[in-house]
């Protein structure tokens, strides 16, 4: 096994460019932030939105970089650096161009996993179990993006088994080039549902973007759909389109080859019964919430779909663990007890919004205490933001919420549509309300926090697990 992520010809190669400088024989990774470089890899010097990483050239070279990736036009300005070079043309293609050539040299098999809600845990719950049955390389956090996905790509090691693959999207056209790179073995589309709904028509439009994805399904391959999904036959249908032969479902229908037989939801776990092609097979879940437990029925049909071993998938998914800002809980210290504390921050639609009251109507407070929904904006959702705000009313009723405390321009509207039994307090941003949130909270609690990301309620759980310290930690 080689040494090397890349050798220094394999990637002047690829990437069509010129050596400047003695190049190194190889090197051991790729960045593009220099925060996070470590020695010996390679630096491509991209130029984002807010950055250009020709500026961090020098911050690259003192954190030990073995190469620079740079533009042709940014050479003359540090040329002079006693750094090896590679320079291209444009440093995103270049990137582009080696994810292709380390998908063109990889036997693994890929998943590219995509929905409106769900990728990033489905993903995560993937990396998980398949690490049970051999070597995985997946993703970091939500590198879903034109370039996330060829980074990804590029990182990805010769020899590895299984390859996992978010592809996100907020406008049409946008997952297309992205799994013509990847070239999955099995695709997941986990949910269709309203984000990012200020820049499409309608759910039929978001399908459609999503069902792109089929597109770069290798021949042979599967299409992995929810059959519980209200977009299912839109789903298929795109499916069908771009030519896939196999195309499997998961869910509660009766007609899912992933199919959900018996639910019991916990406050930390859940357990499930499943059909996994002719048996039925008793899982438990690490990670609570009905949601998860759709993910998962997704995420067992593709490690089967790709002949991981069935028996290490399952038990692997009783370790599975909330992450930070998707539903991981804390116990927190406050006088003589303490309460729960659902970290639901990351992100919010009006789907997960509903998924995560779900979440909190599951779990019990304990003797004295109330359920807390602490909710912000949901971001993108255009001329329906309004009547998508007012509509969790009903949600949060229906989750036996006792307090709710909301912030944003868009959450405005929500307190005027709850009734008047439920305590409402409203701030205009996060740090009006925190006070709020940080001062009511009391032994006994179960307190969720959710909204889009930035909105910043991730200040809200800081905040709560500072004052407040984990029940762990305080023993």
């Amino acid at each position: 096994m080689s040494q090397w992520l890349w050798t220094a010809d394999e990637m002047v190669k690829a990437m069509e460019g010129r050596p400047f400088g003695t190049l190194p024989k190889g090197i051991t990774g790729i960045s593009i932030d220099t925060r996070t470089l470590k020695e010996g890899e390679a630096f491509f010097a991209i130029k984002g939105d807010k950055f250009d990483g020709h500026d961090f050239a020098t911050h690259a070279m003192a954190a030990g970089a073995s190469l620079m990736v740079v533009a042709e036009k940014r050479l003359a300005a540090f040329g002079n650096l006693p750094v090896p070079m590679i320079v291209v043309e444009d440093v995103l293609e270049a990137l582009t161009r080696l994810g292709i050539a380390a998908r063109k040299r990889s036997e693994a098999q890929i998943i590219a996993v995509t929905g409106s809600v769900g990728k990033t845990t489905s993903k995560e719950a993937l990396r998980h179990v398949l690490s049970q049955s051999g070597t995985v390389h997946a993703s970091v956090a939500s590198f879903n993006n034109h370039w996330g996905v060829p980074l990804t790509l590029a990182r990805m090691p010769r020899d590895i088994d299984y390859g996992i693959f978010e592809i996100g999207m907020n406008h049409p056209d946008e997952i297309r080039p992205l799994v013509k790179m990847v070239r999955p073995h099995v695709a997941m589309i986990s949910l269709i549902a309203p984000a990012h709904l200020g820049q499409f028509a309608n759910l039929e439009a978001i399908a459609a973007a999503k069902g792109e994805i089929f597109e770069g399904i290798v021949p042979g391959g599967y299409a992995l759909l929810n059959r519980d999904d209200k977009r299912f036959k839109q789903l298929e249908s795109l499916a069908e389109e771009a030519g896939v032969e196999h195309v499997v479902t998961f869910g509660e229908n009766a007609q899912a080859d992933y199919r959900l037989n018996k639910l019991e939801l916990y406050a930390t776990y859940s357990n499930i019964e499943m059909r996994i092609g002719k048996k039925t097979v008793a899982v438990k879940i690490g990670a609570p919430g009905r949601h998860i437990v759709q993910n998962m029925l997704g995420v067992i049909g593709a490690a089967h779909l790709v002949g991981a071993d069935m028996e290490k998938t399952v038990a692997a998914l009783a370790d599975l663990q909330a992450e930070k800002g998707r539903g991981a809980t804390y116990q927190l210290r406050c006088g003589d007890g303490h309460f729960t504390l659902i970290d639901e921050s990351y992100n919010a639609n009006p789907a997960s919004m509903r998924a995560a009251l779900v979440l909190l109507q599951s779990v019990e407070p304990q003797a004295g205490g109330r359920r807390i929904a602490v909710l912000g904006d949901m971001l993108e959702l255009g001329r329906q933001s309004g009547k998508l705000h007012a509509d969790l009313a009903r949600p949060i009723v229906d989750a036996d919420v006792n307090a709710l405390y909301i912030g944003g321009a868009e959450m405005a509207v929500l307190k005027s549509a709850m009734p008047v039994e439920i305590y409402v307090e409203y701030g205009q941003s996060v740090d009006e309300l925190l006070p709020a949130v940080l001062n009511e909270v009391r032994a006994g609690d179960v307190v969720m926090i959710k909204s889009s990301m930035s909105i910043a309620f991730s200040k809200i759980v800081k905040a709560l697990i500072t004052r407040y310290p984990p029940v762990e930690a305080a023993e």
